[in-house]
């Protein structure tokens, strides 16, 4: 239990780049005196470090483990110009969203700059088992979902929403066999988004592309059409990040 929450803030933390211990509390459920006294035990190992008005980022010594940054900045400074002619092309919102803690939050969003009217899906947490965002990561991390855990427990947003834990499911078996997932007015009445992971497995399943529009113009030709482009999307993004490669994209190609 110790090293989870150890590792939960450390994974928070280096999402986001800096953090503060309200934020870690806020995405991971802890209460503050232990996420202060775990933040600092961190600190003093090396693997956090504080850089002013209480917030802490990454340390040298955890950097120099991983040699890598997967920040939400770093990793926008790549992803962003694909959303960018993604939301264009299409005429909708595009966003990237991520596992933090527990939960799935929209981390960034493009919007299309060719004068078309588009619905904008907002910045934060989205709940597991009603928005697409957050569907197509919990659909590839069995350990998220956990079923007992969830019974009885999810909340119905509108009449579309799905609570019944068998049904969910039986959605998340078909977002892994189609590679994405929708929303159909299951947070907000008239509206829908499409989303895919931006891999199966390894630091892509936890992360998540999408769009989001109307019913009137999402309607089910159309998602499926654009749930198979944001595939594709996501697989060149993987590829670019070195978390796929252009093998293992031919060989699930071929499967």
């Amino acid at each position: 239990m110790h090293l989870e929450r150890l590792t939960c803030i450390l994974e928070i933390v280096g999402q986001k780049g800096e953090a503060t211990v309200a934020e870690i509390c806020t995405h991971s459920d802890l209460p503050k005196p232990s996420a202060y006294r775990l933040v600092q035990d961190l600190v003093s190992a090396g693997l956090v470090e504080p850089v002013g008005r209480g917030r802490f980022t990454i340390g040298t010594r955890l950097k120099a483990i991983t040699n890598s940054d997967h920040s939400d900045r770093a990793l926008l400074e790549l992803i962003r110009p694909t959303l960018k002619q993604a939301a264009t092309g299409v005429g909708a919102a595009f966003f990237l969203s991520r596992l933090r803690g527990k939960s799935v939050e929209i981390v960034h969003v493009e919007t299309p700059d060719t004068g078309v009217s588009y619905l904008h899906p907002g910045l934060g947490r989205r709940p597991l088992h009603a928005c697409s965002c957050s569907k197509a990561v919990a659909a590839f991390s069995p350990d998220l979902f956990v079923t007992g855990e969830m019974e009885g427990h999810l909340r119905a947003y509108t009449e579309f929403t799905l609570t019944d834990v068998q049904d969910l499911e039986a959605e998340f078996k078909v977002i892994r066999q189609r590679g994405f997932a929708e929303c159909v007015e299951e947070i907000e009445r008239g509206m829908c988004s499409v989303a895919a992971p931006l891999a199966p497995d390894g630091p892509g399943a936890m992360m998540s592309i999408g769009a989001t529009g109307s019913v009137r113009v999402f309607t089910p030709a159309f998602r499926a059409d654009l749930g198979s482009r944001i595939v594709q999307i996501a697989r060149e993004i993987s590829v670019s990040l070195g978390w796929e490669t252009v093998q293992d994209a031919r060989v699930n190609d071929a499967s």
